[in-house]
């Protein structure tokens, strides 16, 4: 959100002068001019934008009581750039929380942000105006993306965006997430499900999302016992539960909500926000996964400009022809020479290989 200086003109004349020269700017800085709540915090975020008294302005107010910071925020005429400002504090301040959330002048995106940031009963709480959430859909997304919120209060949301034929932007796989729910209602004890799953979902995930991007493997997934191992009590996951697994867990829960025999379960993991580069390079040569999610690691061009994505993608039987046709001029003749001999890949595609490898020699048999 924009954090541009207020109009001192709009300050009361106490606060203009705690603004002023001179040592009442310091003072104010600390919190030890006396002002009223709301005159205060907005004081402190003016004096957050000065490059000598900043920090000291912002750590005052995050340190600010909940009931000082509460009183401010009911202020009706409170900025959205103040308001923004503390936003941040108010998470473990209950009635702060509350008085923020109910502000007139509270910015959507400033409800976003905590959307994605409180817990479960805060995430309620924020879900619980509407009217919002369909002004604002990212707030939804906010709150699907974030591991603590209720599989419930998720749902509802985005039935309710579903049923008003809102589209939810920043959550790449919208399309699976709505699909979902309209052909497959969640279970009532998705909640607790969810949640003992994710937990298991968490920590150290770098054997299946790190490695050497250059290494010339021909590895189809990502150790896959070790994701099996990882992974407790995803079948019992209803379908929509199983999809904001993946798109919200770590690397095992992708590795595993992949190989689903649910197509939409399967392309809503790699249309996970956090899946990387070397995931997706163990996922371009695995001929047991969907044919859709080959076809989308194939689409994306931050993958492809990798040459092992491009040779996985080209030995993999399941590339549609079209995109191995736009991969084969790039690889090395050594690679080429490998596709045309190979006896796993369709005929047009060693044949393809075969061409190019004449016209690289200049036409020569």
């Amino acid at each position: 959100m924009d954090r541009s200086p207020l109009d001192p003109s709009t300050l009361s004349p106490a606060a203009q002068k705690a603004l002023g020269p001179g040592p009442g700017r310091m003072m104010a800085s600390r919190g030890l001019v006396p002002l009223p709540p709301a005159e205060q915090i907005a004081v402190l975020y003016q004096l957050s934008l000065d490059g000598e008294l900043g920090a000291a302005a912002t750590g005052t107010a995050k340190g600010l009581p909940e009931k000082v910071l509460a009183g401010a925020l009911a202020d009706p005429k409170l900025d959205p750039r103040v308001v923004d400002f503390v936003a941040d504090s108010v998470l473990d301040k209950p009635a702060a929380f509350e008085a923020l959330v109910q502000s007139p002048t509270a910015a959507d995106e400033t409800i976003a942000r905590l959307a994605g940031r409180g817990n479960a009963n805060q995430v309620d709480r924020i879900a619980a105006n509407e009217q919002r959430l369909l002004r604002f859909p990212d707030i939804i997304a906010a709150m699907y993306l974030n591991k603590h919120a209720r599989m419930s209060t998720v749902d509802r949301a985005v039935e309710l965006a579903v049923r008003n034929n809102v589209r939810v932007p920043n959550l790449p796989a919208w399309d699976e997430i709505a699909r979902a729910l309209e052909q497959a209602p969640a279970s009532p004890a998705d909640d607790a499900l969810f949640a003992s799953a994710i937990d298991a979902a968490t920590g150290d995930d770098s054997e299946v999302t790190q490695g050497d991007m250059n290494a010339d493997d021909e590895a189809e997934n990502p150790a896959a016992d070790a994701v099996d191992k990882k992974i407790s009590r995803y079948e019992e996951l209803s379908v929509p539960a199983k999809i904001r697994f993946a798109m919200t867990g770590n690397g095992y829960a992708r590795g595993k909500a992949i190989r689903d025999p649910i197509k939409i379960v399967a392309l809503a993991a790699i249309k996970a926000p956090s899946v990387t580069e070397f995931e997706a390079k163990s996922y371009a040569g695995n001929q047991t996964l969907a044919e859709d999610v080959i076809r989308y690691i194939a689409s994306r061009r931050e993958w492809t400009k990798n040459l092992q994505v491009k040779k996985a993608l080209c030995r993999n039987p399941k590339t549609p022809i079209n995109d191995v046709a736009k991969l084969l001029p790039f690889l090395l003749e050594r690679d080429l020479n490998n596709l045309a001999r190979s006896k796993g890949i369709p005929s047009a595609v060693a044949a393809q290989a075969k061409k190019l490898l004449s016209q690289r020699k200049g036409g020569k048999p």
